[in-house]
């Protein structure tokens, strides 16, 4: 029995430090694709399920935050990489250097948008409300892949390597908005905007850099 015990607890640690195993472009793996291990979400939980290795998104307004062992879910200057699909008239965001709240629009950080044919303007790329995108890239229906590099007060934003939008908080943001919403530090987070979205994201990962 304490041989069994000590089997499993050595296939638990082994099983961890590969969870958080950086590959030799210095990622880490933030989602498994299984579970929504190492993320938590607050109000309408279900509107976030995993399905054929991707993270589907489909339900009323939620957020799913990253809450993870990577870093102790803290980044400041990072490179993230998922690939995202989205369906007709769907509308998501990625948010970054934000922190978990339980129910609400997160009040902290930027939001980087996902839409390419849903209602709302601004498109997938957009800073949201700060520096905004009106072109398209990509189709819905197609996965691709997209890139949020923050280093200092800048944000690049790409789709499938080509780079979208720059963002220098110093000079593009100007007196806009609410002083929360700034580059400082946090988590990622992913959301479901409304019952009409439907997303999925997957191979999510992120390189922290100095």
């Amino acid at each position: 029995m304490k041989k069994l015990i000590l089997m499993c607890l050595m296939a638990f640690f082994v099983f961890s430090v590969h969870a958080q195993k950086k590959s030799k472009d210095g990622f880490y793996t933030l989602f498994d694709g299984k579970s929504l291990k190492g993320w938590e979400v607050g109000v309408n939980a279900e509107s976030f399920k995993v399905v054929d290795g991707a993270i589907k998104v489909d339900g009323p307004r939620a957020h799913l935050f990253y809450t993870g062992k990577v870093n102790k879910h803290d980044f400041k200057n990072f490179e993230f990489e998922t690939k995202i699909k989205t369906e007709p008239k769907a509308n998501s965001g990625i948010f970054i250097h934000t922190t978990y709240m339980d129910d609400g629009w997160p009040d902290v950080g930027y939001e980087i948008q996902v839409n390419q044919t849903h209602g709302d303007w601004r498109k997938t790329g957009s800073v949201y409300s700060f520096k905004d995108v009106r072109e398209t890239f990509v189709n819905d229906g197609e996965w691709y892949t997209k890139t949020i590099i923050v280093q200092g007060d800048k944000i690049t934003v790409k789709v499938n390597g080509k780079v979208i939008n720059e963002f220098v908080e110093a000079t593009d943001r100007g007196d806009i908005g609410d002083s929360k919403k700034r580059l400082s530090r946090g988590t990622i987070a992913l959301q479901a905007h409304d019952p009409n979205s439907v997303i999925y994201y997957k191979d999510i990962r992120i390189k922290p850099l100095p």
